[in-house]
């Protein structure tokens, strides 16, 4: 699969964290499947750690502008990503398992972004064009 596919793959990932960034900074985790109310300090921090997810999204449109040259950037921000699956792994463990979404959600973070990352480097190697 070429250049072209894989940055279709990675502007698809990337609006994971977009869409789900924005909804998490105006919406509030009861929202979330499964979700229910929360006291003002947890919706303070949830709104917060989502303006992180959704500059994650848009640092990785930005680096498919250039994306041999911003190479470094995407799988930078794809590895803070797939590593999302640690904290999930340990809430599991401490809470039991969550909605099927989120179970989804790790998924993709211990599979699918591995490897994306991995086909990202088979295609942009060496120096920018």
């Amino acid at each position: 699969m070429g250049r072209r596919a894989l940055i279709v793959v990675i502007a698809v990932l990337g609006a994971v964290p977009v869409l789900s960034g924005l909804f998490g900074i105006v919406g509030e985790p009861g929202m979330l499947p499964a979700g229910q109310s929360v006291n003002a300090t947890v919706d303070s921090e949830y709104r917060f750690t989502n303006v992180f997810w959704l500059a994650g999204g848009l640092l990785v449109w930005w680096s498919l502008r250039r994306p041999q040259e911003r190479a470094a950037v995407t799988r930078v921000i794809l590895a803070v990503a797939s590593l999302g699956a640690i904290p999930r792994l340990i809430s599991i463990a401490v809470t039991g398992w969550p909605h099927p979404v989120f179970i989804g959600a790790l998924v993709l973070e211990l599979l699918v972004v591995p490897l994306v990352i991995w086909w990202h480097v088979r295609t942009f190697t060496g120096r920018p064009e």
